[in-house]
């Protein structure tokens, strides 16, 4: 199983001053070939919904912290203490959602 986040690419691109970058990196054909490479080893991909708070949930207690931002790249927990990278948090919790899918289908 791989668990991916459905992003909205041409609102990225418009939003984050990304531009032309983020349109030319193919996403949707990206997740196209992924799919059809694992559905061909008899393994899933699981998309998890756009509006996942990914980054913002603590990956070991679940505490969401709505007070972050894109600027900033790492934090603590202030439920647990545990200090957190922005993307492998992100990833972690990707990873747990996609679990929690495939589980309960």
């Amino acid at each position: 199983m791989v668990g991916v986040e459905d992003l909205n690419m041409r609102a990225m691109s418009q939003a984050l001053n990304f531009g032309k970058s983020v349109a030319d990196n193919a996403w949707g054909m990206f997740r196209t070939f992924l799919r059809y490479k694992l559905e061909e080893q008899g393994k899933y991909l699981v998309v998890i919904d756009k509006w996942y708070p990914s980054s913002k949930l603590c990956s070991v207690c679940e505490y969401k912290n709505d007070a972050l931002d894109l600027s900033v790249r790492a934090w603590s927990c202030p439920d647990c203490g545990t200090p957190h990278d922005r993307d492998v948090n992100a990833a972690m919790n990707i990873r747990n959602e996609a679990v929690k899918m495939m589980t309960a289908t």
